[in-house]
């Protein structure tokens, strides 16, 4: 597989898995506001993942379907930072932040490639990922210095680094005012991964050939 390929997927696995969870908080977030805008940001997420997954099903071969719901849980390269399921307000906050904040930067680095085609892409999915950014800290700002927010960016900071690769990281810090720490890598699958895997690949292991 080349390089260009495993990067799509590992980028397109953050999106569908980051998705699914945000759209957990559809009818039971704080107020029916932030049902309506988790509900946007996971179909956004769920979009982008398809137009990457388009991108690397012409290199590989084979379809956007069978990269998103073929594959075994174990073969997804999403970072473990988008697999934890149900965390409470704080928590998916801070991890809304931190992957905001991760996810400019490497769009950043994709548009500044030399690859016409991906940073295209990239440049599209940024201009649609502004209302995201724009939500993200506007929830920061209203929960910074209060204990359980403070905490809940402390746990997550090792699992926001190992969204980016190692010469990301470093901006990363600097962007959220943090030490860098030994980072959460991807390829280290939690069982929460496999739970979701059964749910939002039932469709299509009961209907072959099922269509996204």
């Amino acid at each position: 597989m080349s390089g260009r390929a495993e990067m799509l997927l590992a980028i397109a696995d953050d999106e569908l898995i980051l998705g699914w969870r945000d759209s957990e908080w559809t009818g039971i977030a704080p107020s029916l506001e932030e049902d309506v805008a988790f509900s946007s940001i996971a179909q956004n997420e769920i979009g982008h993942a398809r137009a990457l997954y388009e991108l690397a099903a012409r290199d590989l071969g084979t379809t956007a379907d069978e990269l998103a719901f073929d594959r075994a849980p174990d073969e997804y390269r999403c970072a473990p930072l988008v697999e934890l399921r149900r965390l409470d307000w704080a928590h998916t906050i801070a991890r809304h932040w931190l992957y905001e904040t991760a996810d400019e930067l490497r769009l950043a680095a994709l548009v500044a490639s030399g690859d016409a085609e991906l940073a295209g892409l990239a440049a599209k999915m940024d201009r649609e990922e502004v209302y995201h950014r724009m939500h993200a800290q506007m929830w920061a700002d209203r929960l910074r210095g209060e204990q359980r927010f403070e905490a809940a960016v402390d746990e997550l900071w090792p699992y926001a680094l190992g969204v980016l690769d190692a010469d990301g990281r470093a901006a990363l810090a600097q962007r959220v005012g943090r030490e860098q720490v030994e980072p959460v890598e991807r390829g280290n699958h939690s069982e929460e991964l496999r739970e979701l895997w059964q749910e939002m690949t039932s469709v299509r292991r009961s209907v072959p050939g099922a269509t996204w």
